[in-house]
């Protein structure tokens, strides 16, 4: 027998594991829990920082601690044992290394369904979504996010759709719902001057009675009488880091905790509660760029928002919330010994993410230029041989990473900043990684230890005391 077949069908039948599918076996080995519990939550939020590895929480509240003085709420939540703590195993139908659509999906349908699809079986059949039983029960409905309100985390938890790309569909299967709260980006999915088609999504909206705002002054004057569509950038809201130095950003364009605290003010006074999912959306977007930057400064927003949500609910008394992420995205972390202390300490002085510094690159930027704006947006000098690396890929424009539709070069930044950071990354992509799961408030008790994504959908809503 060749040692490849001694493996096959000796050492995994010893330990009781055929060789099926692998989603299959996970779905053999880790079972959902018996507990058939009923909690008395009248209230979720659900907190998803999309594509988060361990080490962006590790490095997030690293940063937290030495730039603010203070963890992360999330760090807090595990050290102050307030919260119930899992591991969960993400993977779609058909990979162990899931998409936010499918992983979605899983949370809001309740089955696994295929990378791509929105609680659409390989069948064709649907998974009705979480948020539309939840209204039907009487409750009021939200997503916030940072990307796109149409993107795959919001969606999998309001509609069916075959392929999470049909975000102007999207857009309008959101119409007939009554939603209370839609906030986020995606301005060129309603409006009619960027739509193929020229709908005006925006008057349909309006028509339905909805308040329409774009900017942060018109989602703070919003009234609960109505419900509210929030579009605040074209496709995604700025990074975090490049937030915090930009005046006009910062008058327009409300925060992740932003948008949280006014979603929860529109919907706490509800006789018969809410459920919230709250999307920190683009650290799933620096991680496919290697944008440490990017990443760390928007889990640290996200985090704020976690620590508003659990502030209301420390008040309310009747809110479960779930913190946790989809799925990890990059594998970063902070390595090395010698120095690593000081080079981490140099985010402390960055003012921009790499995207904005790399989408400022003009075809006649010189190499001298390059590493002025480096220094000026993040505080350390590249060399001229580094410089001129990164602007020869703006002669061919051969860049990777999923959300790069110019292809720029991150990755070559990425590894170049690596040197004077510390931080270094494993992929652009997503991982398989089981990922981190905390449990505060009434339903928390629902928790197991070790569970699979699937099994968050009825613990929700057994939670609330609604059938599963």
């Amino acid at each position: 027998m060749i040692r490849r077949d001694f493996i096959k069908n000796g050492t995994l039948s010893a330990l009781g594991i055929s060789l099926v599918g692998t989603t299959e076996t996970f779905g053999q080995l880790f079972t959902p829990s018996n507990k058939d519990t009923i909690g008395t939550a009248k209230n979720i939020i659900f907190l998803v920082s999309d594509g988060m590895s361990s080490g962006t929480l590790t490095m997030a509240n690293l940063l937290s601690n030495r730039m603010y003085g203070r963890e992360s709420r999330w760090i807090s939540l595990y050290r102050e044992k307030k919260a119930v703590r899992a591991f969960m195993d993400t993977a779609s139908a058909d990979s162990m290394v899931t998409d936010s659509a499918a992983s979605s999906s899983a949370w809001g349908g309740g089955k696994r369904v295929n990378n791509g699809s929105l609680n659409v079986n390989a069948d064709g059949s649907h998974n009705t979504p979480i948020l539309q039983k939840f209204k039907n029960a009487g409750k009021k409905v939200g997503c916030v996010t940072t990307v796109p309100i149409t993107h795959a985390t919001p969606a999998g938890f309001c509609i069916c759709n075959k392929s999470r790309n049909s975000q102007a569909e999207i857009a309008l299967q959101y119409l007939p719902l009554q939603f209370d709260v839609m906030m986020g980006g995606g301005d060129k999915y309603f409006n009619p001057t960027k739509r193929s088609d020229k709908v005006d999504v925006y008057a349909k909206f309006e028509k339905a009675s909805y308040q329409i705002a774009k900017t942060k002054a018109q989602m703070l004057s919003a009234k609960n009488q109505k419900p509210i569509l929030g579009v605040f950038g074209n496709d995604a809201l700025p990074f975090t880091i490049d937030q915090l130095h930009d005046k006009n950003h910062q008058e327009l364009v409300p925060t992740l905790s932003e948008m949280t605290v006014k979603t929860i003010e529109l919907m706490k006074d509800h006789p018969n509660g809410f459920v919230l999912q709250v999307e920190g959306g683009k650290v799933d977007w620096a991680a496919h760029s290697n944008d440490t930057s990017g990443l760390l400064f928007d889990q640290i927003a996200f985090d704020q928002a976690v620590e508003k949500a659990i502030e209301f609910a420390e008040k309310d008394k009747n809110t479960l919330v779930i913190v946790t992420t989809d799925h990890g995205n990059g594998n970063p972390g902070l390595f090395g010994e010698d120095n690593s202390d000081q080079k981490f300490d140099l985010f402390q002085k960055f003012k921009h993410s790499n995207e904005w510094i790399l989408n400022e690159v003009k075809p006649n930027t010189s190499p001298a230029s390059l590493i002025e704006m480096i220094q000026h947006g993040q505080g350390y000098a590249i060399s001229n041989e580094q410089a001129k690396d990164l602007l020869s890929h703006y002669q061919k424009l051969d860049g990777g990473g999923l959300y790069n539709a110019r292809k720029l070069p991150f990755e070559l930044l990425g590894k170049i900043q690596s040197n004077y950071t510390s931080v270094y990354w494993g992929s652009m992509d997503h991982s398989a990684d089981y990922v981190e799961l905390a449990a505060y408030g009434p339903g928390s008790e629902l928790m197991e230890p070790f569970v699979r994504n699937t099994e968050l959908h009825n613990l929700m809503l057994n939670a609330t005391g609604l059938k599963v």
